[in-house]
């Protein structure tokens, strides 16, 4: 019979199983950490899932059933029409014009859609990010501190994801990057 080096365990002294949790316990964080960013993953997308949704139906959370946009509304004006600080006239300009209602309610789906799959995530953290700091400048100052809100968080949290390769846990990641399409253009991962 052959002895790994594995098989070889120091003799057990007084304390010795506590310290033994304590290792195991400090090795279950980094096999966990997928999971949490997994996790994250999925619980971001659905809030730009949600998002879309209750301002296509008008669910009633956000979005009143008369403002929705399958009803006529505009899921842009609301938020855009009472802008401040220095971009204000930007965005009122915009406000509920067909071109951003368009690009935003796509932007929420698309991004929705591929973080809760865990598909795209490159292309999902960067518009993600992007669509996050355009709402952080239609608020600018935050009411609440003068330089970050949850905008900002929001933002470092998806970039975190593309980062942390979340999609490929809890998620299609590790198929969609085995894709021929995805394998010869690597922007899609």
């Amino acid at each position: 019979m052959t002895i790994q080096r594995d098989d070889i365990r120091p003799t057990p002294t007084a304390g010795a199983g506590v310290a033994d949790r304590r290792h195991a316990a400090s090795r279950a964080g980094p096999q966990a950490l997928p999971y949490v960013w997994g996790a994250l993953r999925i619980v971001s997308g659905w809030i730009f899932l949600w998002a879309f949704l209750d301002k296509l139906f008008g669910l009633g959370f956000a979005t009143p059933s008369e403002r929705a946009w399958l009803n006529g509304g505009s899921p842009t004006r609301g938020f855009l029409t009472g802008s401040v600080g220095p971009f204000k006239d930007v965005y009122t300009g915009i406000a509920g014009t067909g071109v951003a209602n368009w690009l935003f309610m796509l932007g929420l789906l698309g991004i929705g859609t591929a973080l809760l799959l865990g598909i795209g995530m490159r292309i999902a953290a960067a518009c993600g990010a992007l669509l996050y700091l355009l709402m952080w400048t239609a608020v600018l100052p935050p009411e609440t501190n003068p330089v970050v809100d949850d905008h900002i968080i929001g933002a470092l949290v998806l970039i975190g994801l593309a980062l942390a390769h979340a999609g490929d846990t809890l998620g299609l990641g590790r198929w969609w990057k085995a894709q021929p399409i995805v394998q010869r253009n690597p922007w899609l991962i």
